[in-house]
This record gives structure tokens, sequence and C-alpha cells, in this order.
């Protein structure tokens, strides 16, 4: 089975899709991962929804990628004795520890030191998404003063942000370990890493999964910008996570933010995905707004890797619809003659090692050959992603003999993975590549095509050889 596209998507499951006849819809209408989402539901849930992708995998013949996304540290405070409270702007405000004492209009509590050792004059706290702001105006190991600058009704344990401040605290919490643990015998291929500050959360995760899977990691704070780099070295993948950075930030900001990391991705060869509120109306209606048709499309003219939908897919009227639509918009998008221009435009210079030199030079011999495809024979898949790093014009078959490289590399553009016998040479591997290729419809006999491999094989990151064959 065959996607006339580049870019992926990724769909969310939840209530609304969780039953064998809506994964397998969801699957049809485009979805090329599955996104367990960690902040809803039961491990029984998960197990289940996980046991429906793969038998659909089996009987599909076709690698499916299951995204686990962790919870990660939610920041809320306490309750108030009776009932919401209206905070008018200019009014004080306490926040404190004291969770024994129920909230008033005057005082909460915060029951989260680590915000508290953070905190300094003027900082900036915003409750309820963002809807309230307060101004510190003096604070202590244990408390915190405000001014409301931005008032409203506020009630029980609604959600804090600290825009600006790098909290000292580790990115998962015990439920995450605990959800990470599961997920991880389950066989998920990815783990998706809420409120990323900086390169050492990835680290800390990467030490406990020691490469049983990949880790995306979810850019949601305005912190993470400012270590962008370093986060983007790290993760084997990265997520521009657009809800939680545009309540931490300026609305104004997140486009030209989104478009800073899928650049930085790109130039890293790191698959990217952008999510939230994509096509927030199909929640609720058929069809999306013309402004979120043109979201997507914007992130495919950036040359995403992916784009997710979320309670789209999980708890709205019309999942199967939102994920048909998203992959129209996606194939039309690529079919735009402006869509390369942008493309090549946006690409960045290849680093001077052998991995980028043999992706590069496989872009320009497939463009000028006019191959119907390309091939990156690889066991970690590391071939596959320096070849996707060049956006070339024609797919990329990533042929591995791992299950594992197989589905992550369904979120990888412009790869379609093949599950494929380990081989021992390059001739049989010229062999299988050119039966692969004729096999999944993407050539014929006696047209070429370019091989990228790494030798010896089986050693991961080892790309250093370039073939160019005939379909025979």
């Amino acid at each position: 089975m065959r996607r006339l596209r580049n870019a992926k998507i990724v769909a969310t499951l939840g209530p609304a899709s969780s039953t064998p006849e809506q994964i397998d819809a969801l699957f049809d209408a485009g979805a090329d991962v599955f996104r367990l989402n960690f902040s809803h539901g039961t491990h029984e849930d998960h197990h289940q929804r996980l046991e429906t992708i793969r038998a659909i995998e089996r009987e599909r013949g076709r690698p499916i990628g299951v995204l686990l996304d962790l919870q990660g540290p939610k920041l809320r405070i306490g309750t108030f004795a009776d009932g919401p409270v209206q905070l008018g702007a200019q009014a004080s405000f306490r926040l404190d520890l004291d969770h024994t004492t129920p909230g008033s209009v005057t005082r909460v509590s915060l029951p989260h030191p680590e915000i508290f050792a953070a905190l300094h004059e003027g900082a900036e706290l915003l409750l309820d998404d963002g809807k309230i702001r307060l101004r510190v105006d003096r604070c202590g190991t244990d408390f915190a003063q405000t001014t409301v600058i931005d008032g409203g009704m506020l009630s029980d344990r609604k959600g804090v942000n600290v825009p600006g401040v790098v909290l000292p605290m580790s990115a998962m919490t015990e439920k995450d370990r605990r959800d990470l643990d599961f997920g991880l015998t389950l066989g998920v291929d990815w783990i998706a890493l809420s409120f990323v500050q900086r390169a050492e959360d990835i680290e800390e995760i990467k030490a406990i999964v020691d490469g049983r899977a990949g880790i995306v990691a979810k850019l949601e704070k305005p912190a993470a910008i400012q270590s962008l780099d370093a986060i983007v070295a790290a993760a084997d993948a990265v997520m521009v996570a657009r809800g939680d950075l545009g309540v931490e930030m300026p609305a104004e900001l997140v486009p030209s933010l989104q478009k800073q990391i899928v650049r930085a991705c790109r130039k890293a060869g790191k698959p990217v995905i952008v999510a939230t509120q994509m096509l927030e109306s199909m929640i609720a209606a058929p069809v999306p707004t013309r402004a979120e048709a043109s979201d997507v499309a914007t992130a495919i003219y950036d040359g995403a890797d992916a784009v997710m939908l979320s309670a789209e897919s999980a708890s709205g009227r019309y999942p199967v619809e939102a994920v048909a639509m998203m992959n129209r918009i996606v194939t039309r998008t690529e079919s735009d003659p402006l869509y390369h221009d942008a493309i090549q435009a946006s690409h960045t210079p290849p680093r001077a090692e052998a991995a980028d030199a043999i992706g590069y030079a496989m872009r320009h011999v497939a463009a000028l050959l006019k191959v119907p495809a390309t091939v990156a024979y690889t066991s970690s898949g590391y071939s596959a992603l320096r070849m996707a790093r060049e956006r070339p014009e024609v797919p990329i078959l990533g042929m591995t003999p791992r299950v594992a490289t197989a589905r992550r590399l369904a979120l990888v553009w412009g790869v379609h993975a093949v599950l494929c016998h380990e081989v021992v040479d390059v001739l049989e591997m010229t062999e299988l590549a050119s039966r692969t290729v004729r096999k999944e419809g993407f050539g014929e006999c006696g047209q070429p095509i370019v091989i990228s491999a790494g030798l010896p094989f089986a050693v991961a990151g080892t790309t250093n050889l370039l073939r160019i064959a005939q379909v025979q």
C-alpha cells in the first residue's frame, strides 16, 4: 500500500477512534503513525489500541509507527473554598504551599516548590492556559505575592505556566516513568517527551530507553527555543507543540518559531512534526476552515516530515474525515509546482561527512538520470534519514531487515519503508533493491535506480556507498 505523498500524517487515538474498524478506517484514510496520548486513557485502553494497530499492520503488509506521548509534569493550582473566584485587574493575589487551607479571592495553593525556587521579582505566571496573567512582586521559597495583570474567572486545579523561567525539575514524573516502562514492554516505536527545557532532559530519557524507541522532543517552552540546536542534536525527532508554546509566548511569535524549528530539524536531518489545532474546527464540523487548510499547507511547504491530528481524530465527531482531509491537503500541496521550488529554496548545505555526501550526491544523480525511485538499504534507518534530509523529488524506499527500523521510518519524509531480509554482499543488495522497486510499483524493468547503503552491512551509521543500477 503506497502513499502518493512525501509528508506523513500522525493521528491520535481516543474515544472516537478506538475500535478495530475505526483504526482501520483511519489507516485507509491516510494515517501513517498512530499517537497514544498517555494524558488520557488507561494502560489497558492503549494496549488494546496497539494490538489493533499491529493486526492491521500484519494484514496490510505495511509498517505502521506508534508514538507514545508522555503527559509530563502538569503544574496546577489548588482548590477554592466557595467555588470559582473573579480576579480583577491590579488586584493582589498570593500563591503559596499551604495546601490544607482552601483558596479565596486573595490567595490559593500552588503545591510546586520547584516553581517558587525559580521565580524572581518581575517574573510572570500564567493561569488557565494563559487567560489570567500575574506579575510577581515579591517571592520566597514558599510563596509569591503577585499583581493581577489580566484578570478573569479562576476555578479549581487550573494549569500554571511559567514563561521565561527554567524550572529545576525533570521532564518526567513518576507517572511518566510507569507509562514509559509499560510502553516499552508493548514495543512502541517513538516516545514523545513533554515540556522539554534542555538537552539534558533528552539524555535522561535516552538512558532509560536505551535504543528501544526513538525520542521525540516536544518543544512547548521558551527555554527549549533558547537551547534549540542542542535539543535537536540530542533528540531523534522533534515536535512543534504549538498549544503550550502559544500560551507561554506571544501568539504572533509562534509562526516564525515554527519555521525556525522546522529549518533546524531539516538542517540536522531529524524528523519534525508540526502539531496542535491543525484542523481544530473538524472536531465538530465535517470540513475545516480555509485558514486551517492553509496552516497545514504551510507546514508542508516548509518541508515538515509530518503533520499531526490531536482531538480531531481522538475525540471529534469526524475522525476519519479529518485524516482524509489532511491527506488531500498534503497531496494537493505537494503537487503544486511551487512546492519543489520552496523545498529547494529552504535546503541547507550538507555536513562535510560521508553520509551527507552520499545523500547530496544521490539527490543530484536521481534528478540527472530521472530515476523513478531511490533506495536506502539500512539497518538502523540512518541511510534513509540522510537521504530524506535532501528532500529528493522521487520516493525513497527504506529497505531494512529490522521491523523496528521500518516502523520508525513511517514518520520520515518521503520514505516508503519495506521490511526485507539481511543481505551478505552488494550484488545481493542490488538485486533485492531491483526486485523491491518493481514489486512495490515504483519502477519498471530497464529504468535506473540509485541505491545508498553502509558497508559493512548491519553496522549503524556507516552510510558510505552510492550505487547506480537498473531495474531487472
